[in-house]
């Protein structure tokens, strides 16, 4: 998804008429091709985009359904937040930290371009576009920031039901400012990971990993819900408030999923990238398929009876694993990398289970740990990937982001706290943190 990357049009462009131009006949110093490229592309963005924007809705209510009753409102007020947050500081700073266009402040390192976004001028003709060879620069503004947007919204359902809202939100603007745009120039912007042939098309790493890493060490430092792990060290299990919006919120996860990856195909002005889209959107949906019916598969064989919450979860490790290569796998082995999604998925819950991390949603095996399986995974299908270059990515993301989102979650310990008092934690979030529940005519669960 670089958009420095941008394709090298060819000479023969499909000759389809300019929208708009073809009663009127040609216009000076316009080239009919070339304004049809424009469009599409800009096109692909805006759709992709508004697509990557249901996933907020996806999120909020997998996270409504998978945490206790009077903790509903809270996720909600947060999942609406951080997004219009992730909005705002995006604009502010990540989007031009993120992308220098070649003018870097420490080389492959650093932007050198500082400041709020800037679009384009109210009715910009083809000589004062931006950049009138590929699209407009709104449309890939907005693309972008939906990925960002998504990262935040990883951390929101781990930290579920203990922490305070406001040093949350604090963390979500460090996050969308900083911590992603930043990472996210080393790869996307141009840097020296992209410099070192790593390959993650639509971010298994850059998006989904660093979502997981945020998570992780949040989660460590803010400890887990009371009554999650009793004294003799065994997990006590907390069931979800409702299951029918935990489901529809994956249903909804994955089609946004489709612009998710499908747009990272960055252009849809040739024969060709329609058919890669295409291509995408099948990978992605058989991926998705694959770590669906592994997870139902293997909990039925662990557990004798198949759990819903692994199936969901399975379903979403699948488009991760997918992420990071959508476009060069076949059917089959797109199938295949999923069901390893899912596979990770049944097994890594309980494993942090084991280690005392409470992840309220799952998202640490599902964003982490797939988004790990799904950036080396790209070296079975594309054979551009190294191994070696996939790791060190890997590694270098993963400890800048456990490093910095670790400084930010003890300064805010240390000066706001993060965790709600043992009474809030006990009566719920909601009526504590904001006066108000989800469901006012039942019991608090």
């Amino acid at each position: 998804m670089n958009t420095l990357a941008k394709l090298a049009l060819p000479a023969a462009l499909i000759a389809l008429p300019s929208l708009g131009l073809a009663e009127e006949g040609p216009v000076p110093g316009v080239n009919a091709s070339t304004d049809t490229v424009f469009i599409l592309n800009s096109l692909l963005f805006l759709v992709g985009g508004f697509l990557v924007f249901w996933m907020a809705a996806g999120f909020a209510m997998l996270e409504a359904g998978l945490v206790r009753s009077k903790n509903v409102t809270m996720q909600l007020i947060k999942n609406i937040s951080l997004f219009s947050l992730a909005a705002i500081f995006y604009y502010l700073i990540g989007y031009n930290l993120m992308y220098p266009l070649g003018t870097w402040s420490v080389d492959g390192i650093l932007s050198g371009v500082w400041g709020p976004g800037v679009l384009e001028a109210v009715g910009v003709t083809s000589d004062a576009a931006d950049d009138y060879s590929y699209a407009s620069t709104g449309s890939d503004f907005f693309f972008q920031l939906m990925f960002c947007a998504t990262t935040a919204s990883i951390v929101s359902g781990t930290l579920a039901e203990r922490i305070k809202l406001w040093p949350f939100l604090i963390f979500t603007i460090v996050l969308t400012a900083v911590i992603y745009p930043l990472q996210a120039s080393w790869k996307w912007g141009g840097g020296f990971l992209d410099a070192a042939g790593f390959l993650d098309f639509a971010g298994s790493t850059v998006v989904h990993s660093v979502g997981g890493w945020a998570a992780l060490t949040g989660a460590i430092i803010l400890g887990p819900r009371i009554g999650k792990y009793n004294k003799e060290g065994r997990t006590v299990p907390i069931p979800g408030s409702n299951l029918t919006l935990a489901t529809l919120g994956t249903f909804i996860l994955w089609l946004g999923w489709f612009g998710f990856n499908g747009g990272s195909q960055l252009a849809m002005g040739t024969v060709g990238d329609v058919a890669d889209v295409s291509r995408i959107f099948a990978n992605t949906n058989t991926a998705a398929a694959g770590g669906a019916i592994a997870a139902l598969i293997l909990t039925q064989i662990l557990y004798k009876k198949p759990d819903l919450t692994m199936v969901l979860n399975g379903a979403l490790a699948g488009l991760v694993s997918i992420t990071a290569e959508p476009l060069t796998p076949s059917l089959g082995a797109a199938t295949l990398i999923g069901a390893v999604g899912g596979v990770i998925v049944v097994f890594a819950v309980p494993f942090l289970d084991k280690l005392k991390i409470d992840d309220v949603v799952g998202a640490i095996p599902v964003h982490l740990i797939a988004g790990i399986w799904g950036t080396i995974a790209v070296v079975f299908t594309n054979g551009d990937a190294s191994l070696g270059t996939q790791l060190y990515a890997i590694v270098v993301v993963g400890l800048f982001t456990v490093i910095v989102s670790g400084i930010v979650w003890f300064i805010l310990k240390a000066t706001m706290g993060l965790r709600v008092d043992e009474e809030t934690e006990i009566n719920g979030l909601d009526m504590a943190e904001l006066g108000m529940e989800a469901y006012p005519e039942f019991s608090k669960g």
